[in-house]
């Protein structure tokens, strides 16, 4: 007897979703991979609630602050964008200077929507600017709804969003603390009920991460075997999902069993960093992570290389700080082999310079390249291992500067394009320390950020303790699960006797606590499938499964013995059938 196991490709559909006056398709939109463009592309969702979004009736809709003055050009194309002059060379009357300011227009928001934005900007100077979206909302909060390094002479993409939780006027416009005029075009606003989101997102979830899988039971002579009983039993969920862990974990049965048995991958949250393992000059320690990492192994566990260096200048020892150039140099040559050949093959990741957009000790020691250059030589020692760019407020802050989306793919454009540094396996590290989240500007730094065509993880999620704690944790891991483009997650709850950083899953008698238990309940969705079916007339049963590796168990009464074969149902659709031979 055989089972035949085939493949069926799940077709794609997006659901339409009412909106105001007109069905939209709520999507993933990957447009912001396109950048410094002669002419923006065409708004989407057709503007949204923005009037003349395309400026093709001249400023219609639109106005300007502390009286600007502006205009409508035309590209040599024909393309007509807002332009302002002057904007940038405002003196506030005790001689500050104030940001300068784009078009703005006033707008009409509802209460418990999700607002996706995005706009095409340009700015004058022959220079290049940090440009912030502000939406002014109905209760008057002035919020950074994303930003973008806007060039002159080219149009870049920017998308964000934001959450509307009262009804009422509210206002949008661009700014930036450079002195420079904002020019845009193809501005969108568009809404979404937290229902028609929700909804989509876990649509989207069951699209990318499982399949619809046809087994047929053949007996003997290859004849088909009806009414055949099925199991079906999940070893092991494909996609990753894991948390950071301590050495407290050493020698403490009911954290071991409370971590094993739910997580897939582990971060140490401290144990392999520099300071951890040398915290005295030439006084090398591997025993903890080594221990932790021969825990990990027994359970076949992956873990993620966290990390080789950390560029945040108070993270150093205090050794390290006072070398020169020259014995920095050494002691960093030193860490780095130490480090990387201890784990090569036994890590799937590293993080290598971690959090390089906020900080750059290395950079100030090294120069501006420090960064691709360490990435070079841990690729070198090990080639099997992701490379990540580890990052905290890329998906968090849009009003932080520092990790916007652009500037997160320009510093990674800058790591890969350095010379010999082709061949790199790299990724996407989205630390993800969340308060309140911005989901719908959490999705646009997705969508912006898979213009990389790299794997990207959200590599430290937690969420601050408040009343909303676990309603936002489930918001924010719901959104990773179901981004096609996320290739795991990894929590940053390590458990302390003492306390943890932010967010504890368990008490110190490994009982959950509502956070935890929201993981639970996530893990048990992501794994739900049909324990056992019968097959039909023709030997066949269709089963809509997760992503991950299973043990089929065949049974029927022409058989001495049940028949079990083990199978990995995954992404990959080139084959449209497969066949799998077990004994009976």
């Amino acid at each position: 007897m055989r089972v035949l196991v085939e493949k069926l490709l799940v077709s794609v559909f997006l659901a339409a979703f009412y909106s105001g006056c007109m069905v939209v398709s709520l999507e993933y939109d990957h447009t912001a991979s396109i950048e410094c463009l002669g002419d923006p592309m065409k708004p989407l969702y057709k503007g949204g609630i923005v009037q003349n979004s395309e400026f093709n009736s001249g400023l219609m809709g639109w106005s300007t602050h502390r009286n600007v003055k502006a205009g409508v050009s035309r590209s040599p194309s024909g393309n007509k964008f807002a332009v302002v002059h002057g904007a940038g060379s405002y003196v506030s009357s005790s001689g500050k200077l104030l940001p300068s300011h784009s078009v703005y227009q006033r707008i009409q928001m509802q209460s418990d929507r999700h607002y996706s934005l995005s706009a095409w900007l340009q700015v004058s100077n022959g220079t290049s600017a940090h440009v912030r979206a502000v939406i002014k909302s109905p209760n008057g909060e002035r919020v950074i709804a994303g930003a973008i390094v806007a060039q002159s002479g080219c149009w870049s993409m920017l998308k964000g969003g934001m959450t509307a939780y009262s009804s009422g006027p509210a206002e949008i416009y661009f700014e930036s603390h450079a002195p420079v005029d904002i020019w845009v075009d193809s501005v969108s606003l568009q809404p979404f009920t937290f229902d028609e989101w929700d909804g989509h997102t876990r649509r989207s979830a069951d699209k990318v991460r499982r399949r619809t899988v046809k087994v047929v039971a053949m007996g003997a002579n290859d004849k088909p075997m009806a009414h055949a009983n099925v199991s079906i039993e999940l070893l092991r969920l494909g996609f990753p999902f894991g948390n950071a862990v301590t050495k407290e974990i050493l020698g403490l049965p009911a954290y071991e069993k409370w971590f094993t048995s739910r997580f897939s991958v582990a971060t140490f949250e401290n144990e392999m960093k520099w300071y951890s393992t040398e915290w005295t000059q030439n006084h090398e320690d591997y025993r903890v992570p080594d221990a932790m990492m021969n825990l990990m192994r027994k359970y076949k566990i992956k873990v993620r290389g966290h990390n080789v260096f950390w560029d945040d200048q108070n993270s150093q020892m205090q050794w390290v700080k006072p070398l020169n150039l020259a014995q920095l140099k050494a002691a960093m040559q030193k860490r780095l082999k130490s480090v990387v050949s201890r784990y090569a093959g036994k890590v799937i990741h590293w993080d290598v310079v971690n959090e390089n957009l906020h900080f750059n000790f290395f950079e100030t020691k090294l120069g501006p390249m420090a960064s691709a250059q360490i990435y070079q030589q841990v690729g070198q020692l090990d080639r099997n291992a992701i490379l990540f760019m580890n990052e905290f407020n890329t998906l968090e802050q849009p009003g932080d500067p520092n990790p916007v989306p652009a500037k997160y793919v320009a510093k990674m454009n800058q790591i890969r394009g350095y010379a010999g540094n082709g061949g790199l396996k790299l990724g996407v590290g989205l630390e993800s320390h969340f308060s309140t989240p911005n989901i719908p500007y959490m999705r646009s730094s997705l969508d912006t950020l898979a213009k990389l065509k790299l794997p990207m993880w959200l590599t430290e999620v937690d969420v601050v303790k408040s009343p909303n704690q676990v309603k936002y944790l489930e918001q924010v891991l719901r959104e990773g699960f179901a981004h096609p483009n996320v290739d795991g997650i990894v929590m940053w709850a390590a458990w302390h006797a003492r306390g943890c950083y932010v967010m504890c899953l368990t008490d110190n008698s490994f009982k959950n606590l509502p956070v935890g238990d929201l993981v639970d309940k996530l893990i048990a969705e992501w794994k739900t499938h049909r324990a056992s079916a019968t097959t039909d007339h023709n030997g066949a049963v269709e089963l809509h499964l997760p992503l991950g590796d299973f043990k089929f168990t065949v049974s029927h009464p022409s058989l001495k013995a049940a028949a079990v074969q083990t199978m990995t149902v995954d992404n990959s659709a080139s084959a449209s059938q497969h066949t799998i031979n077990v004994k009976s």
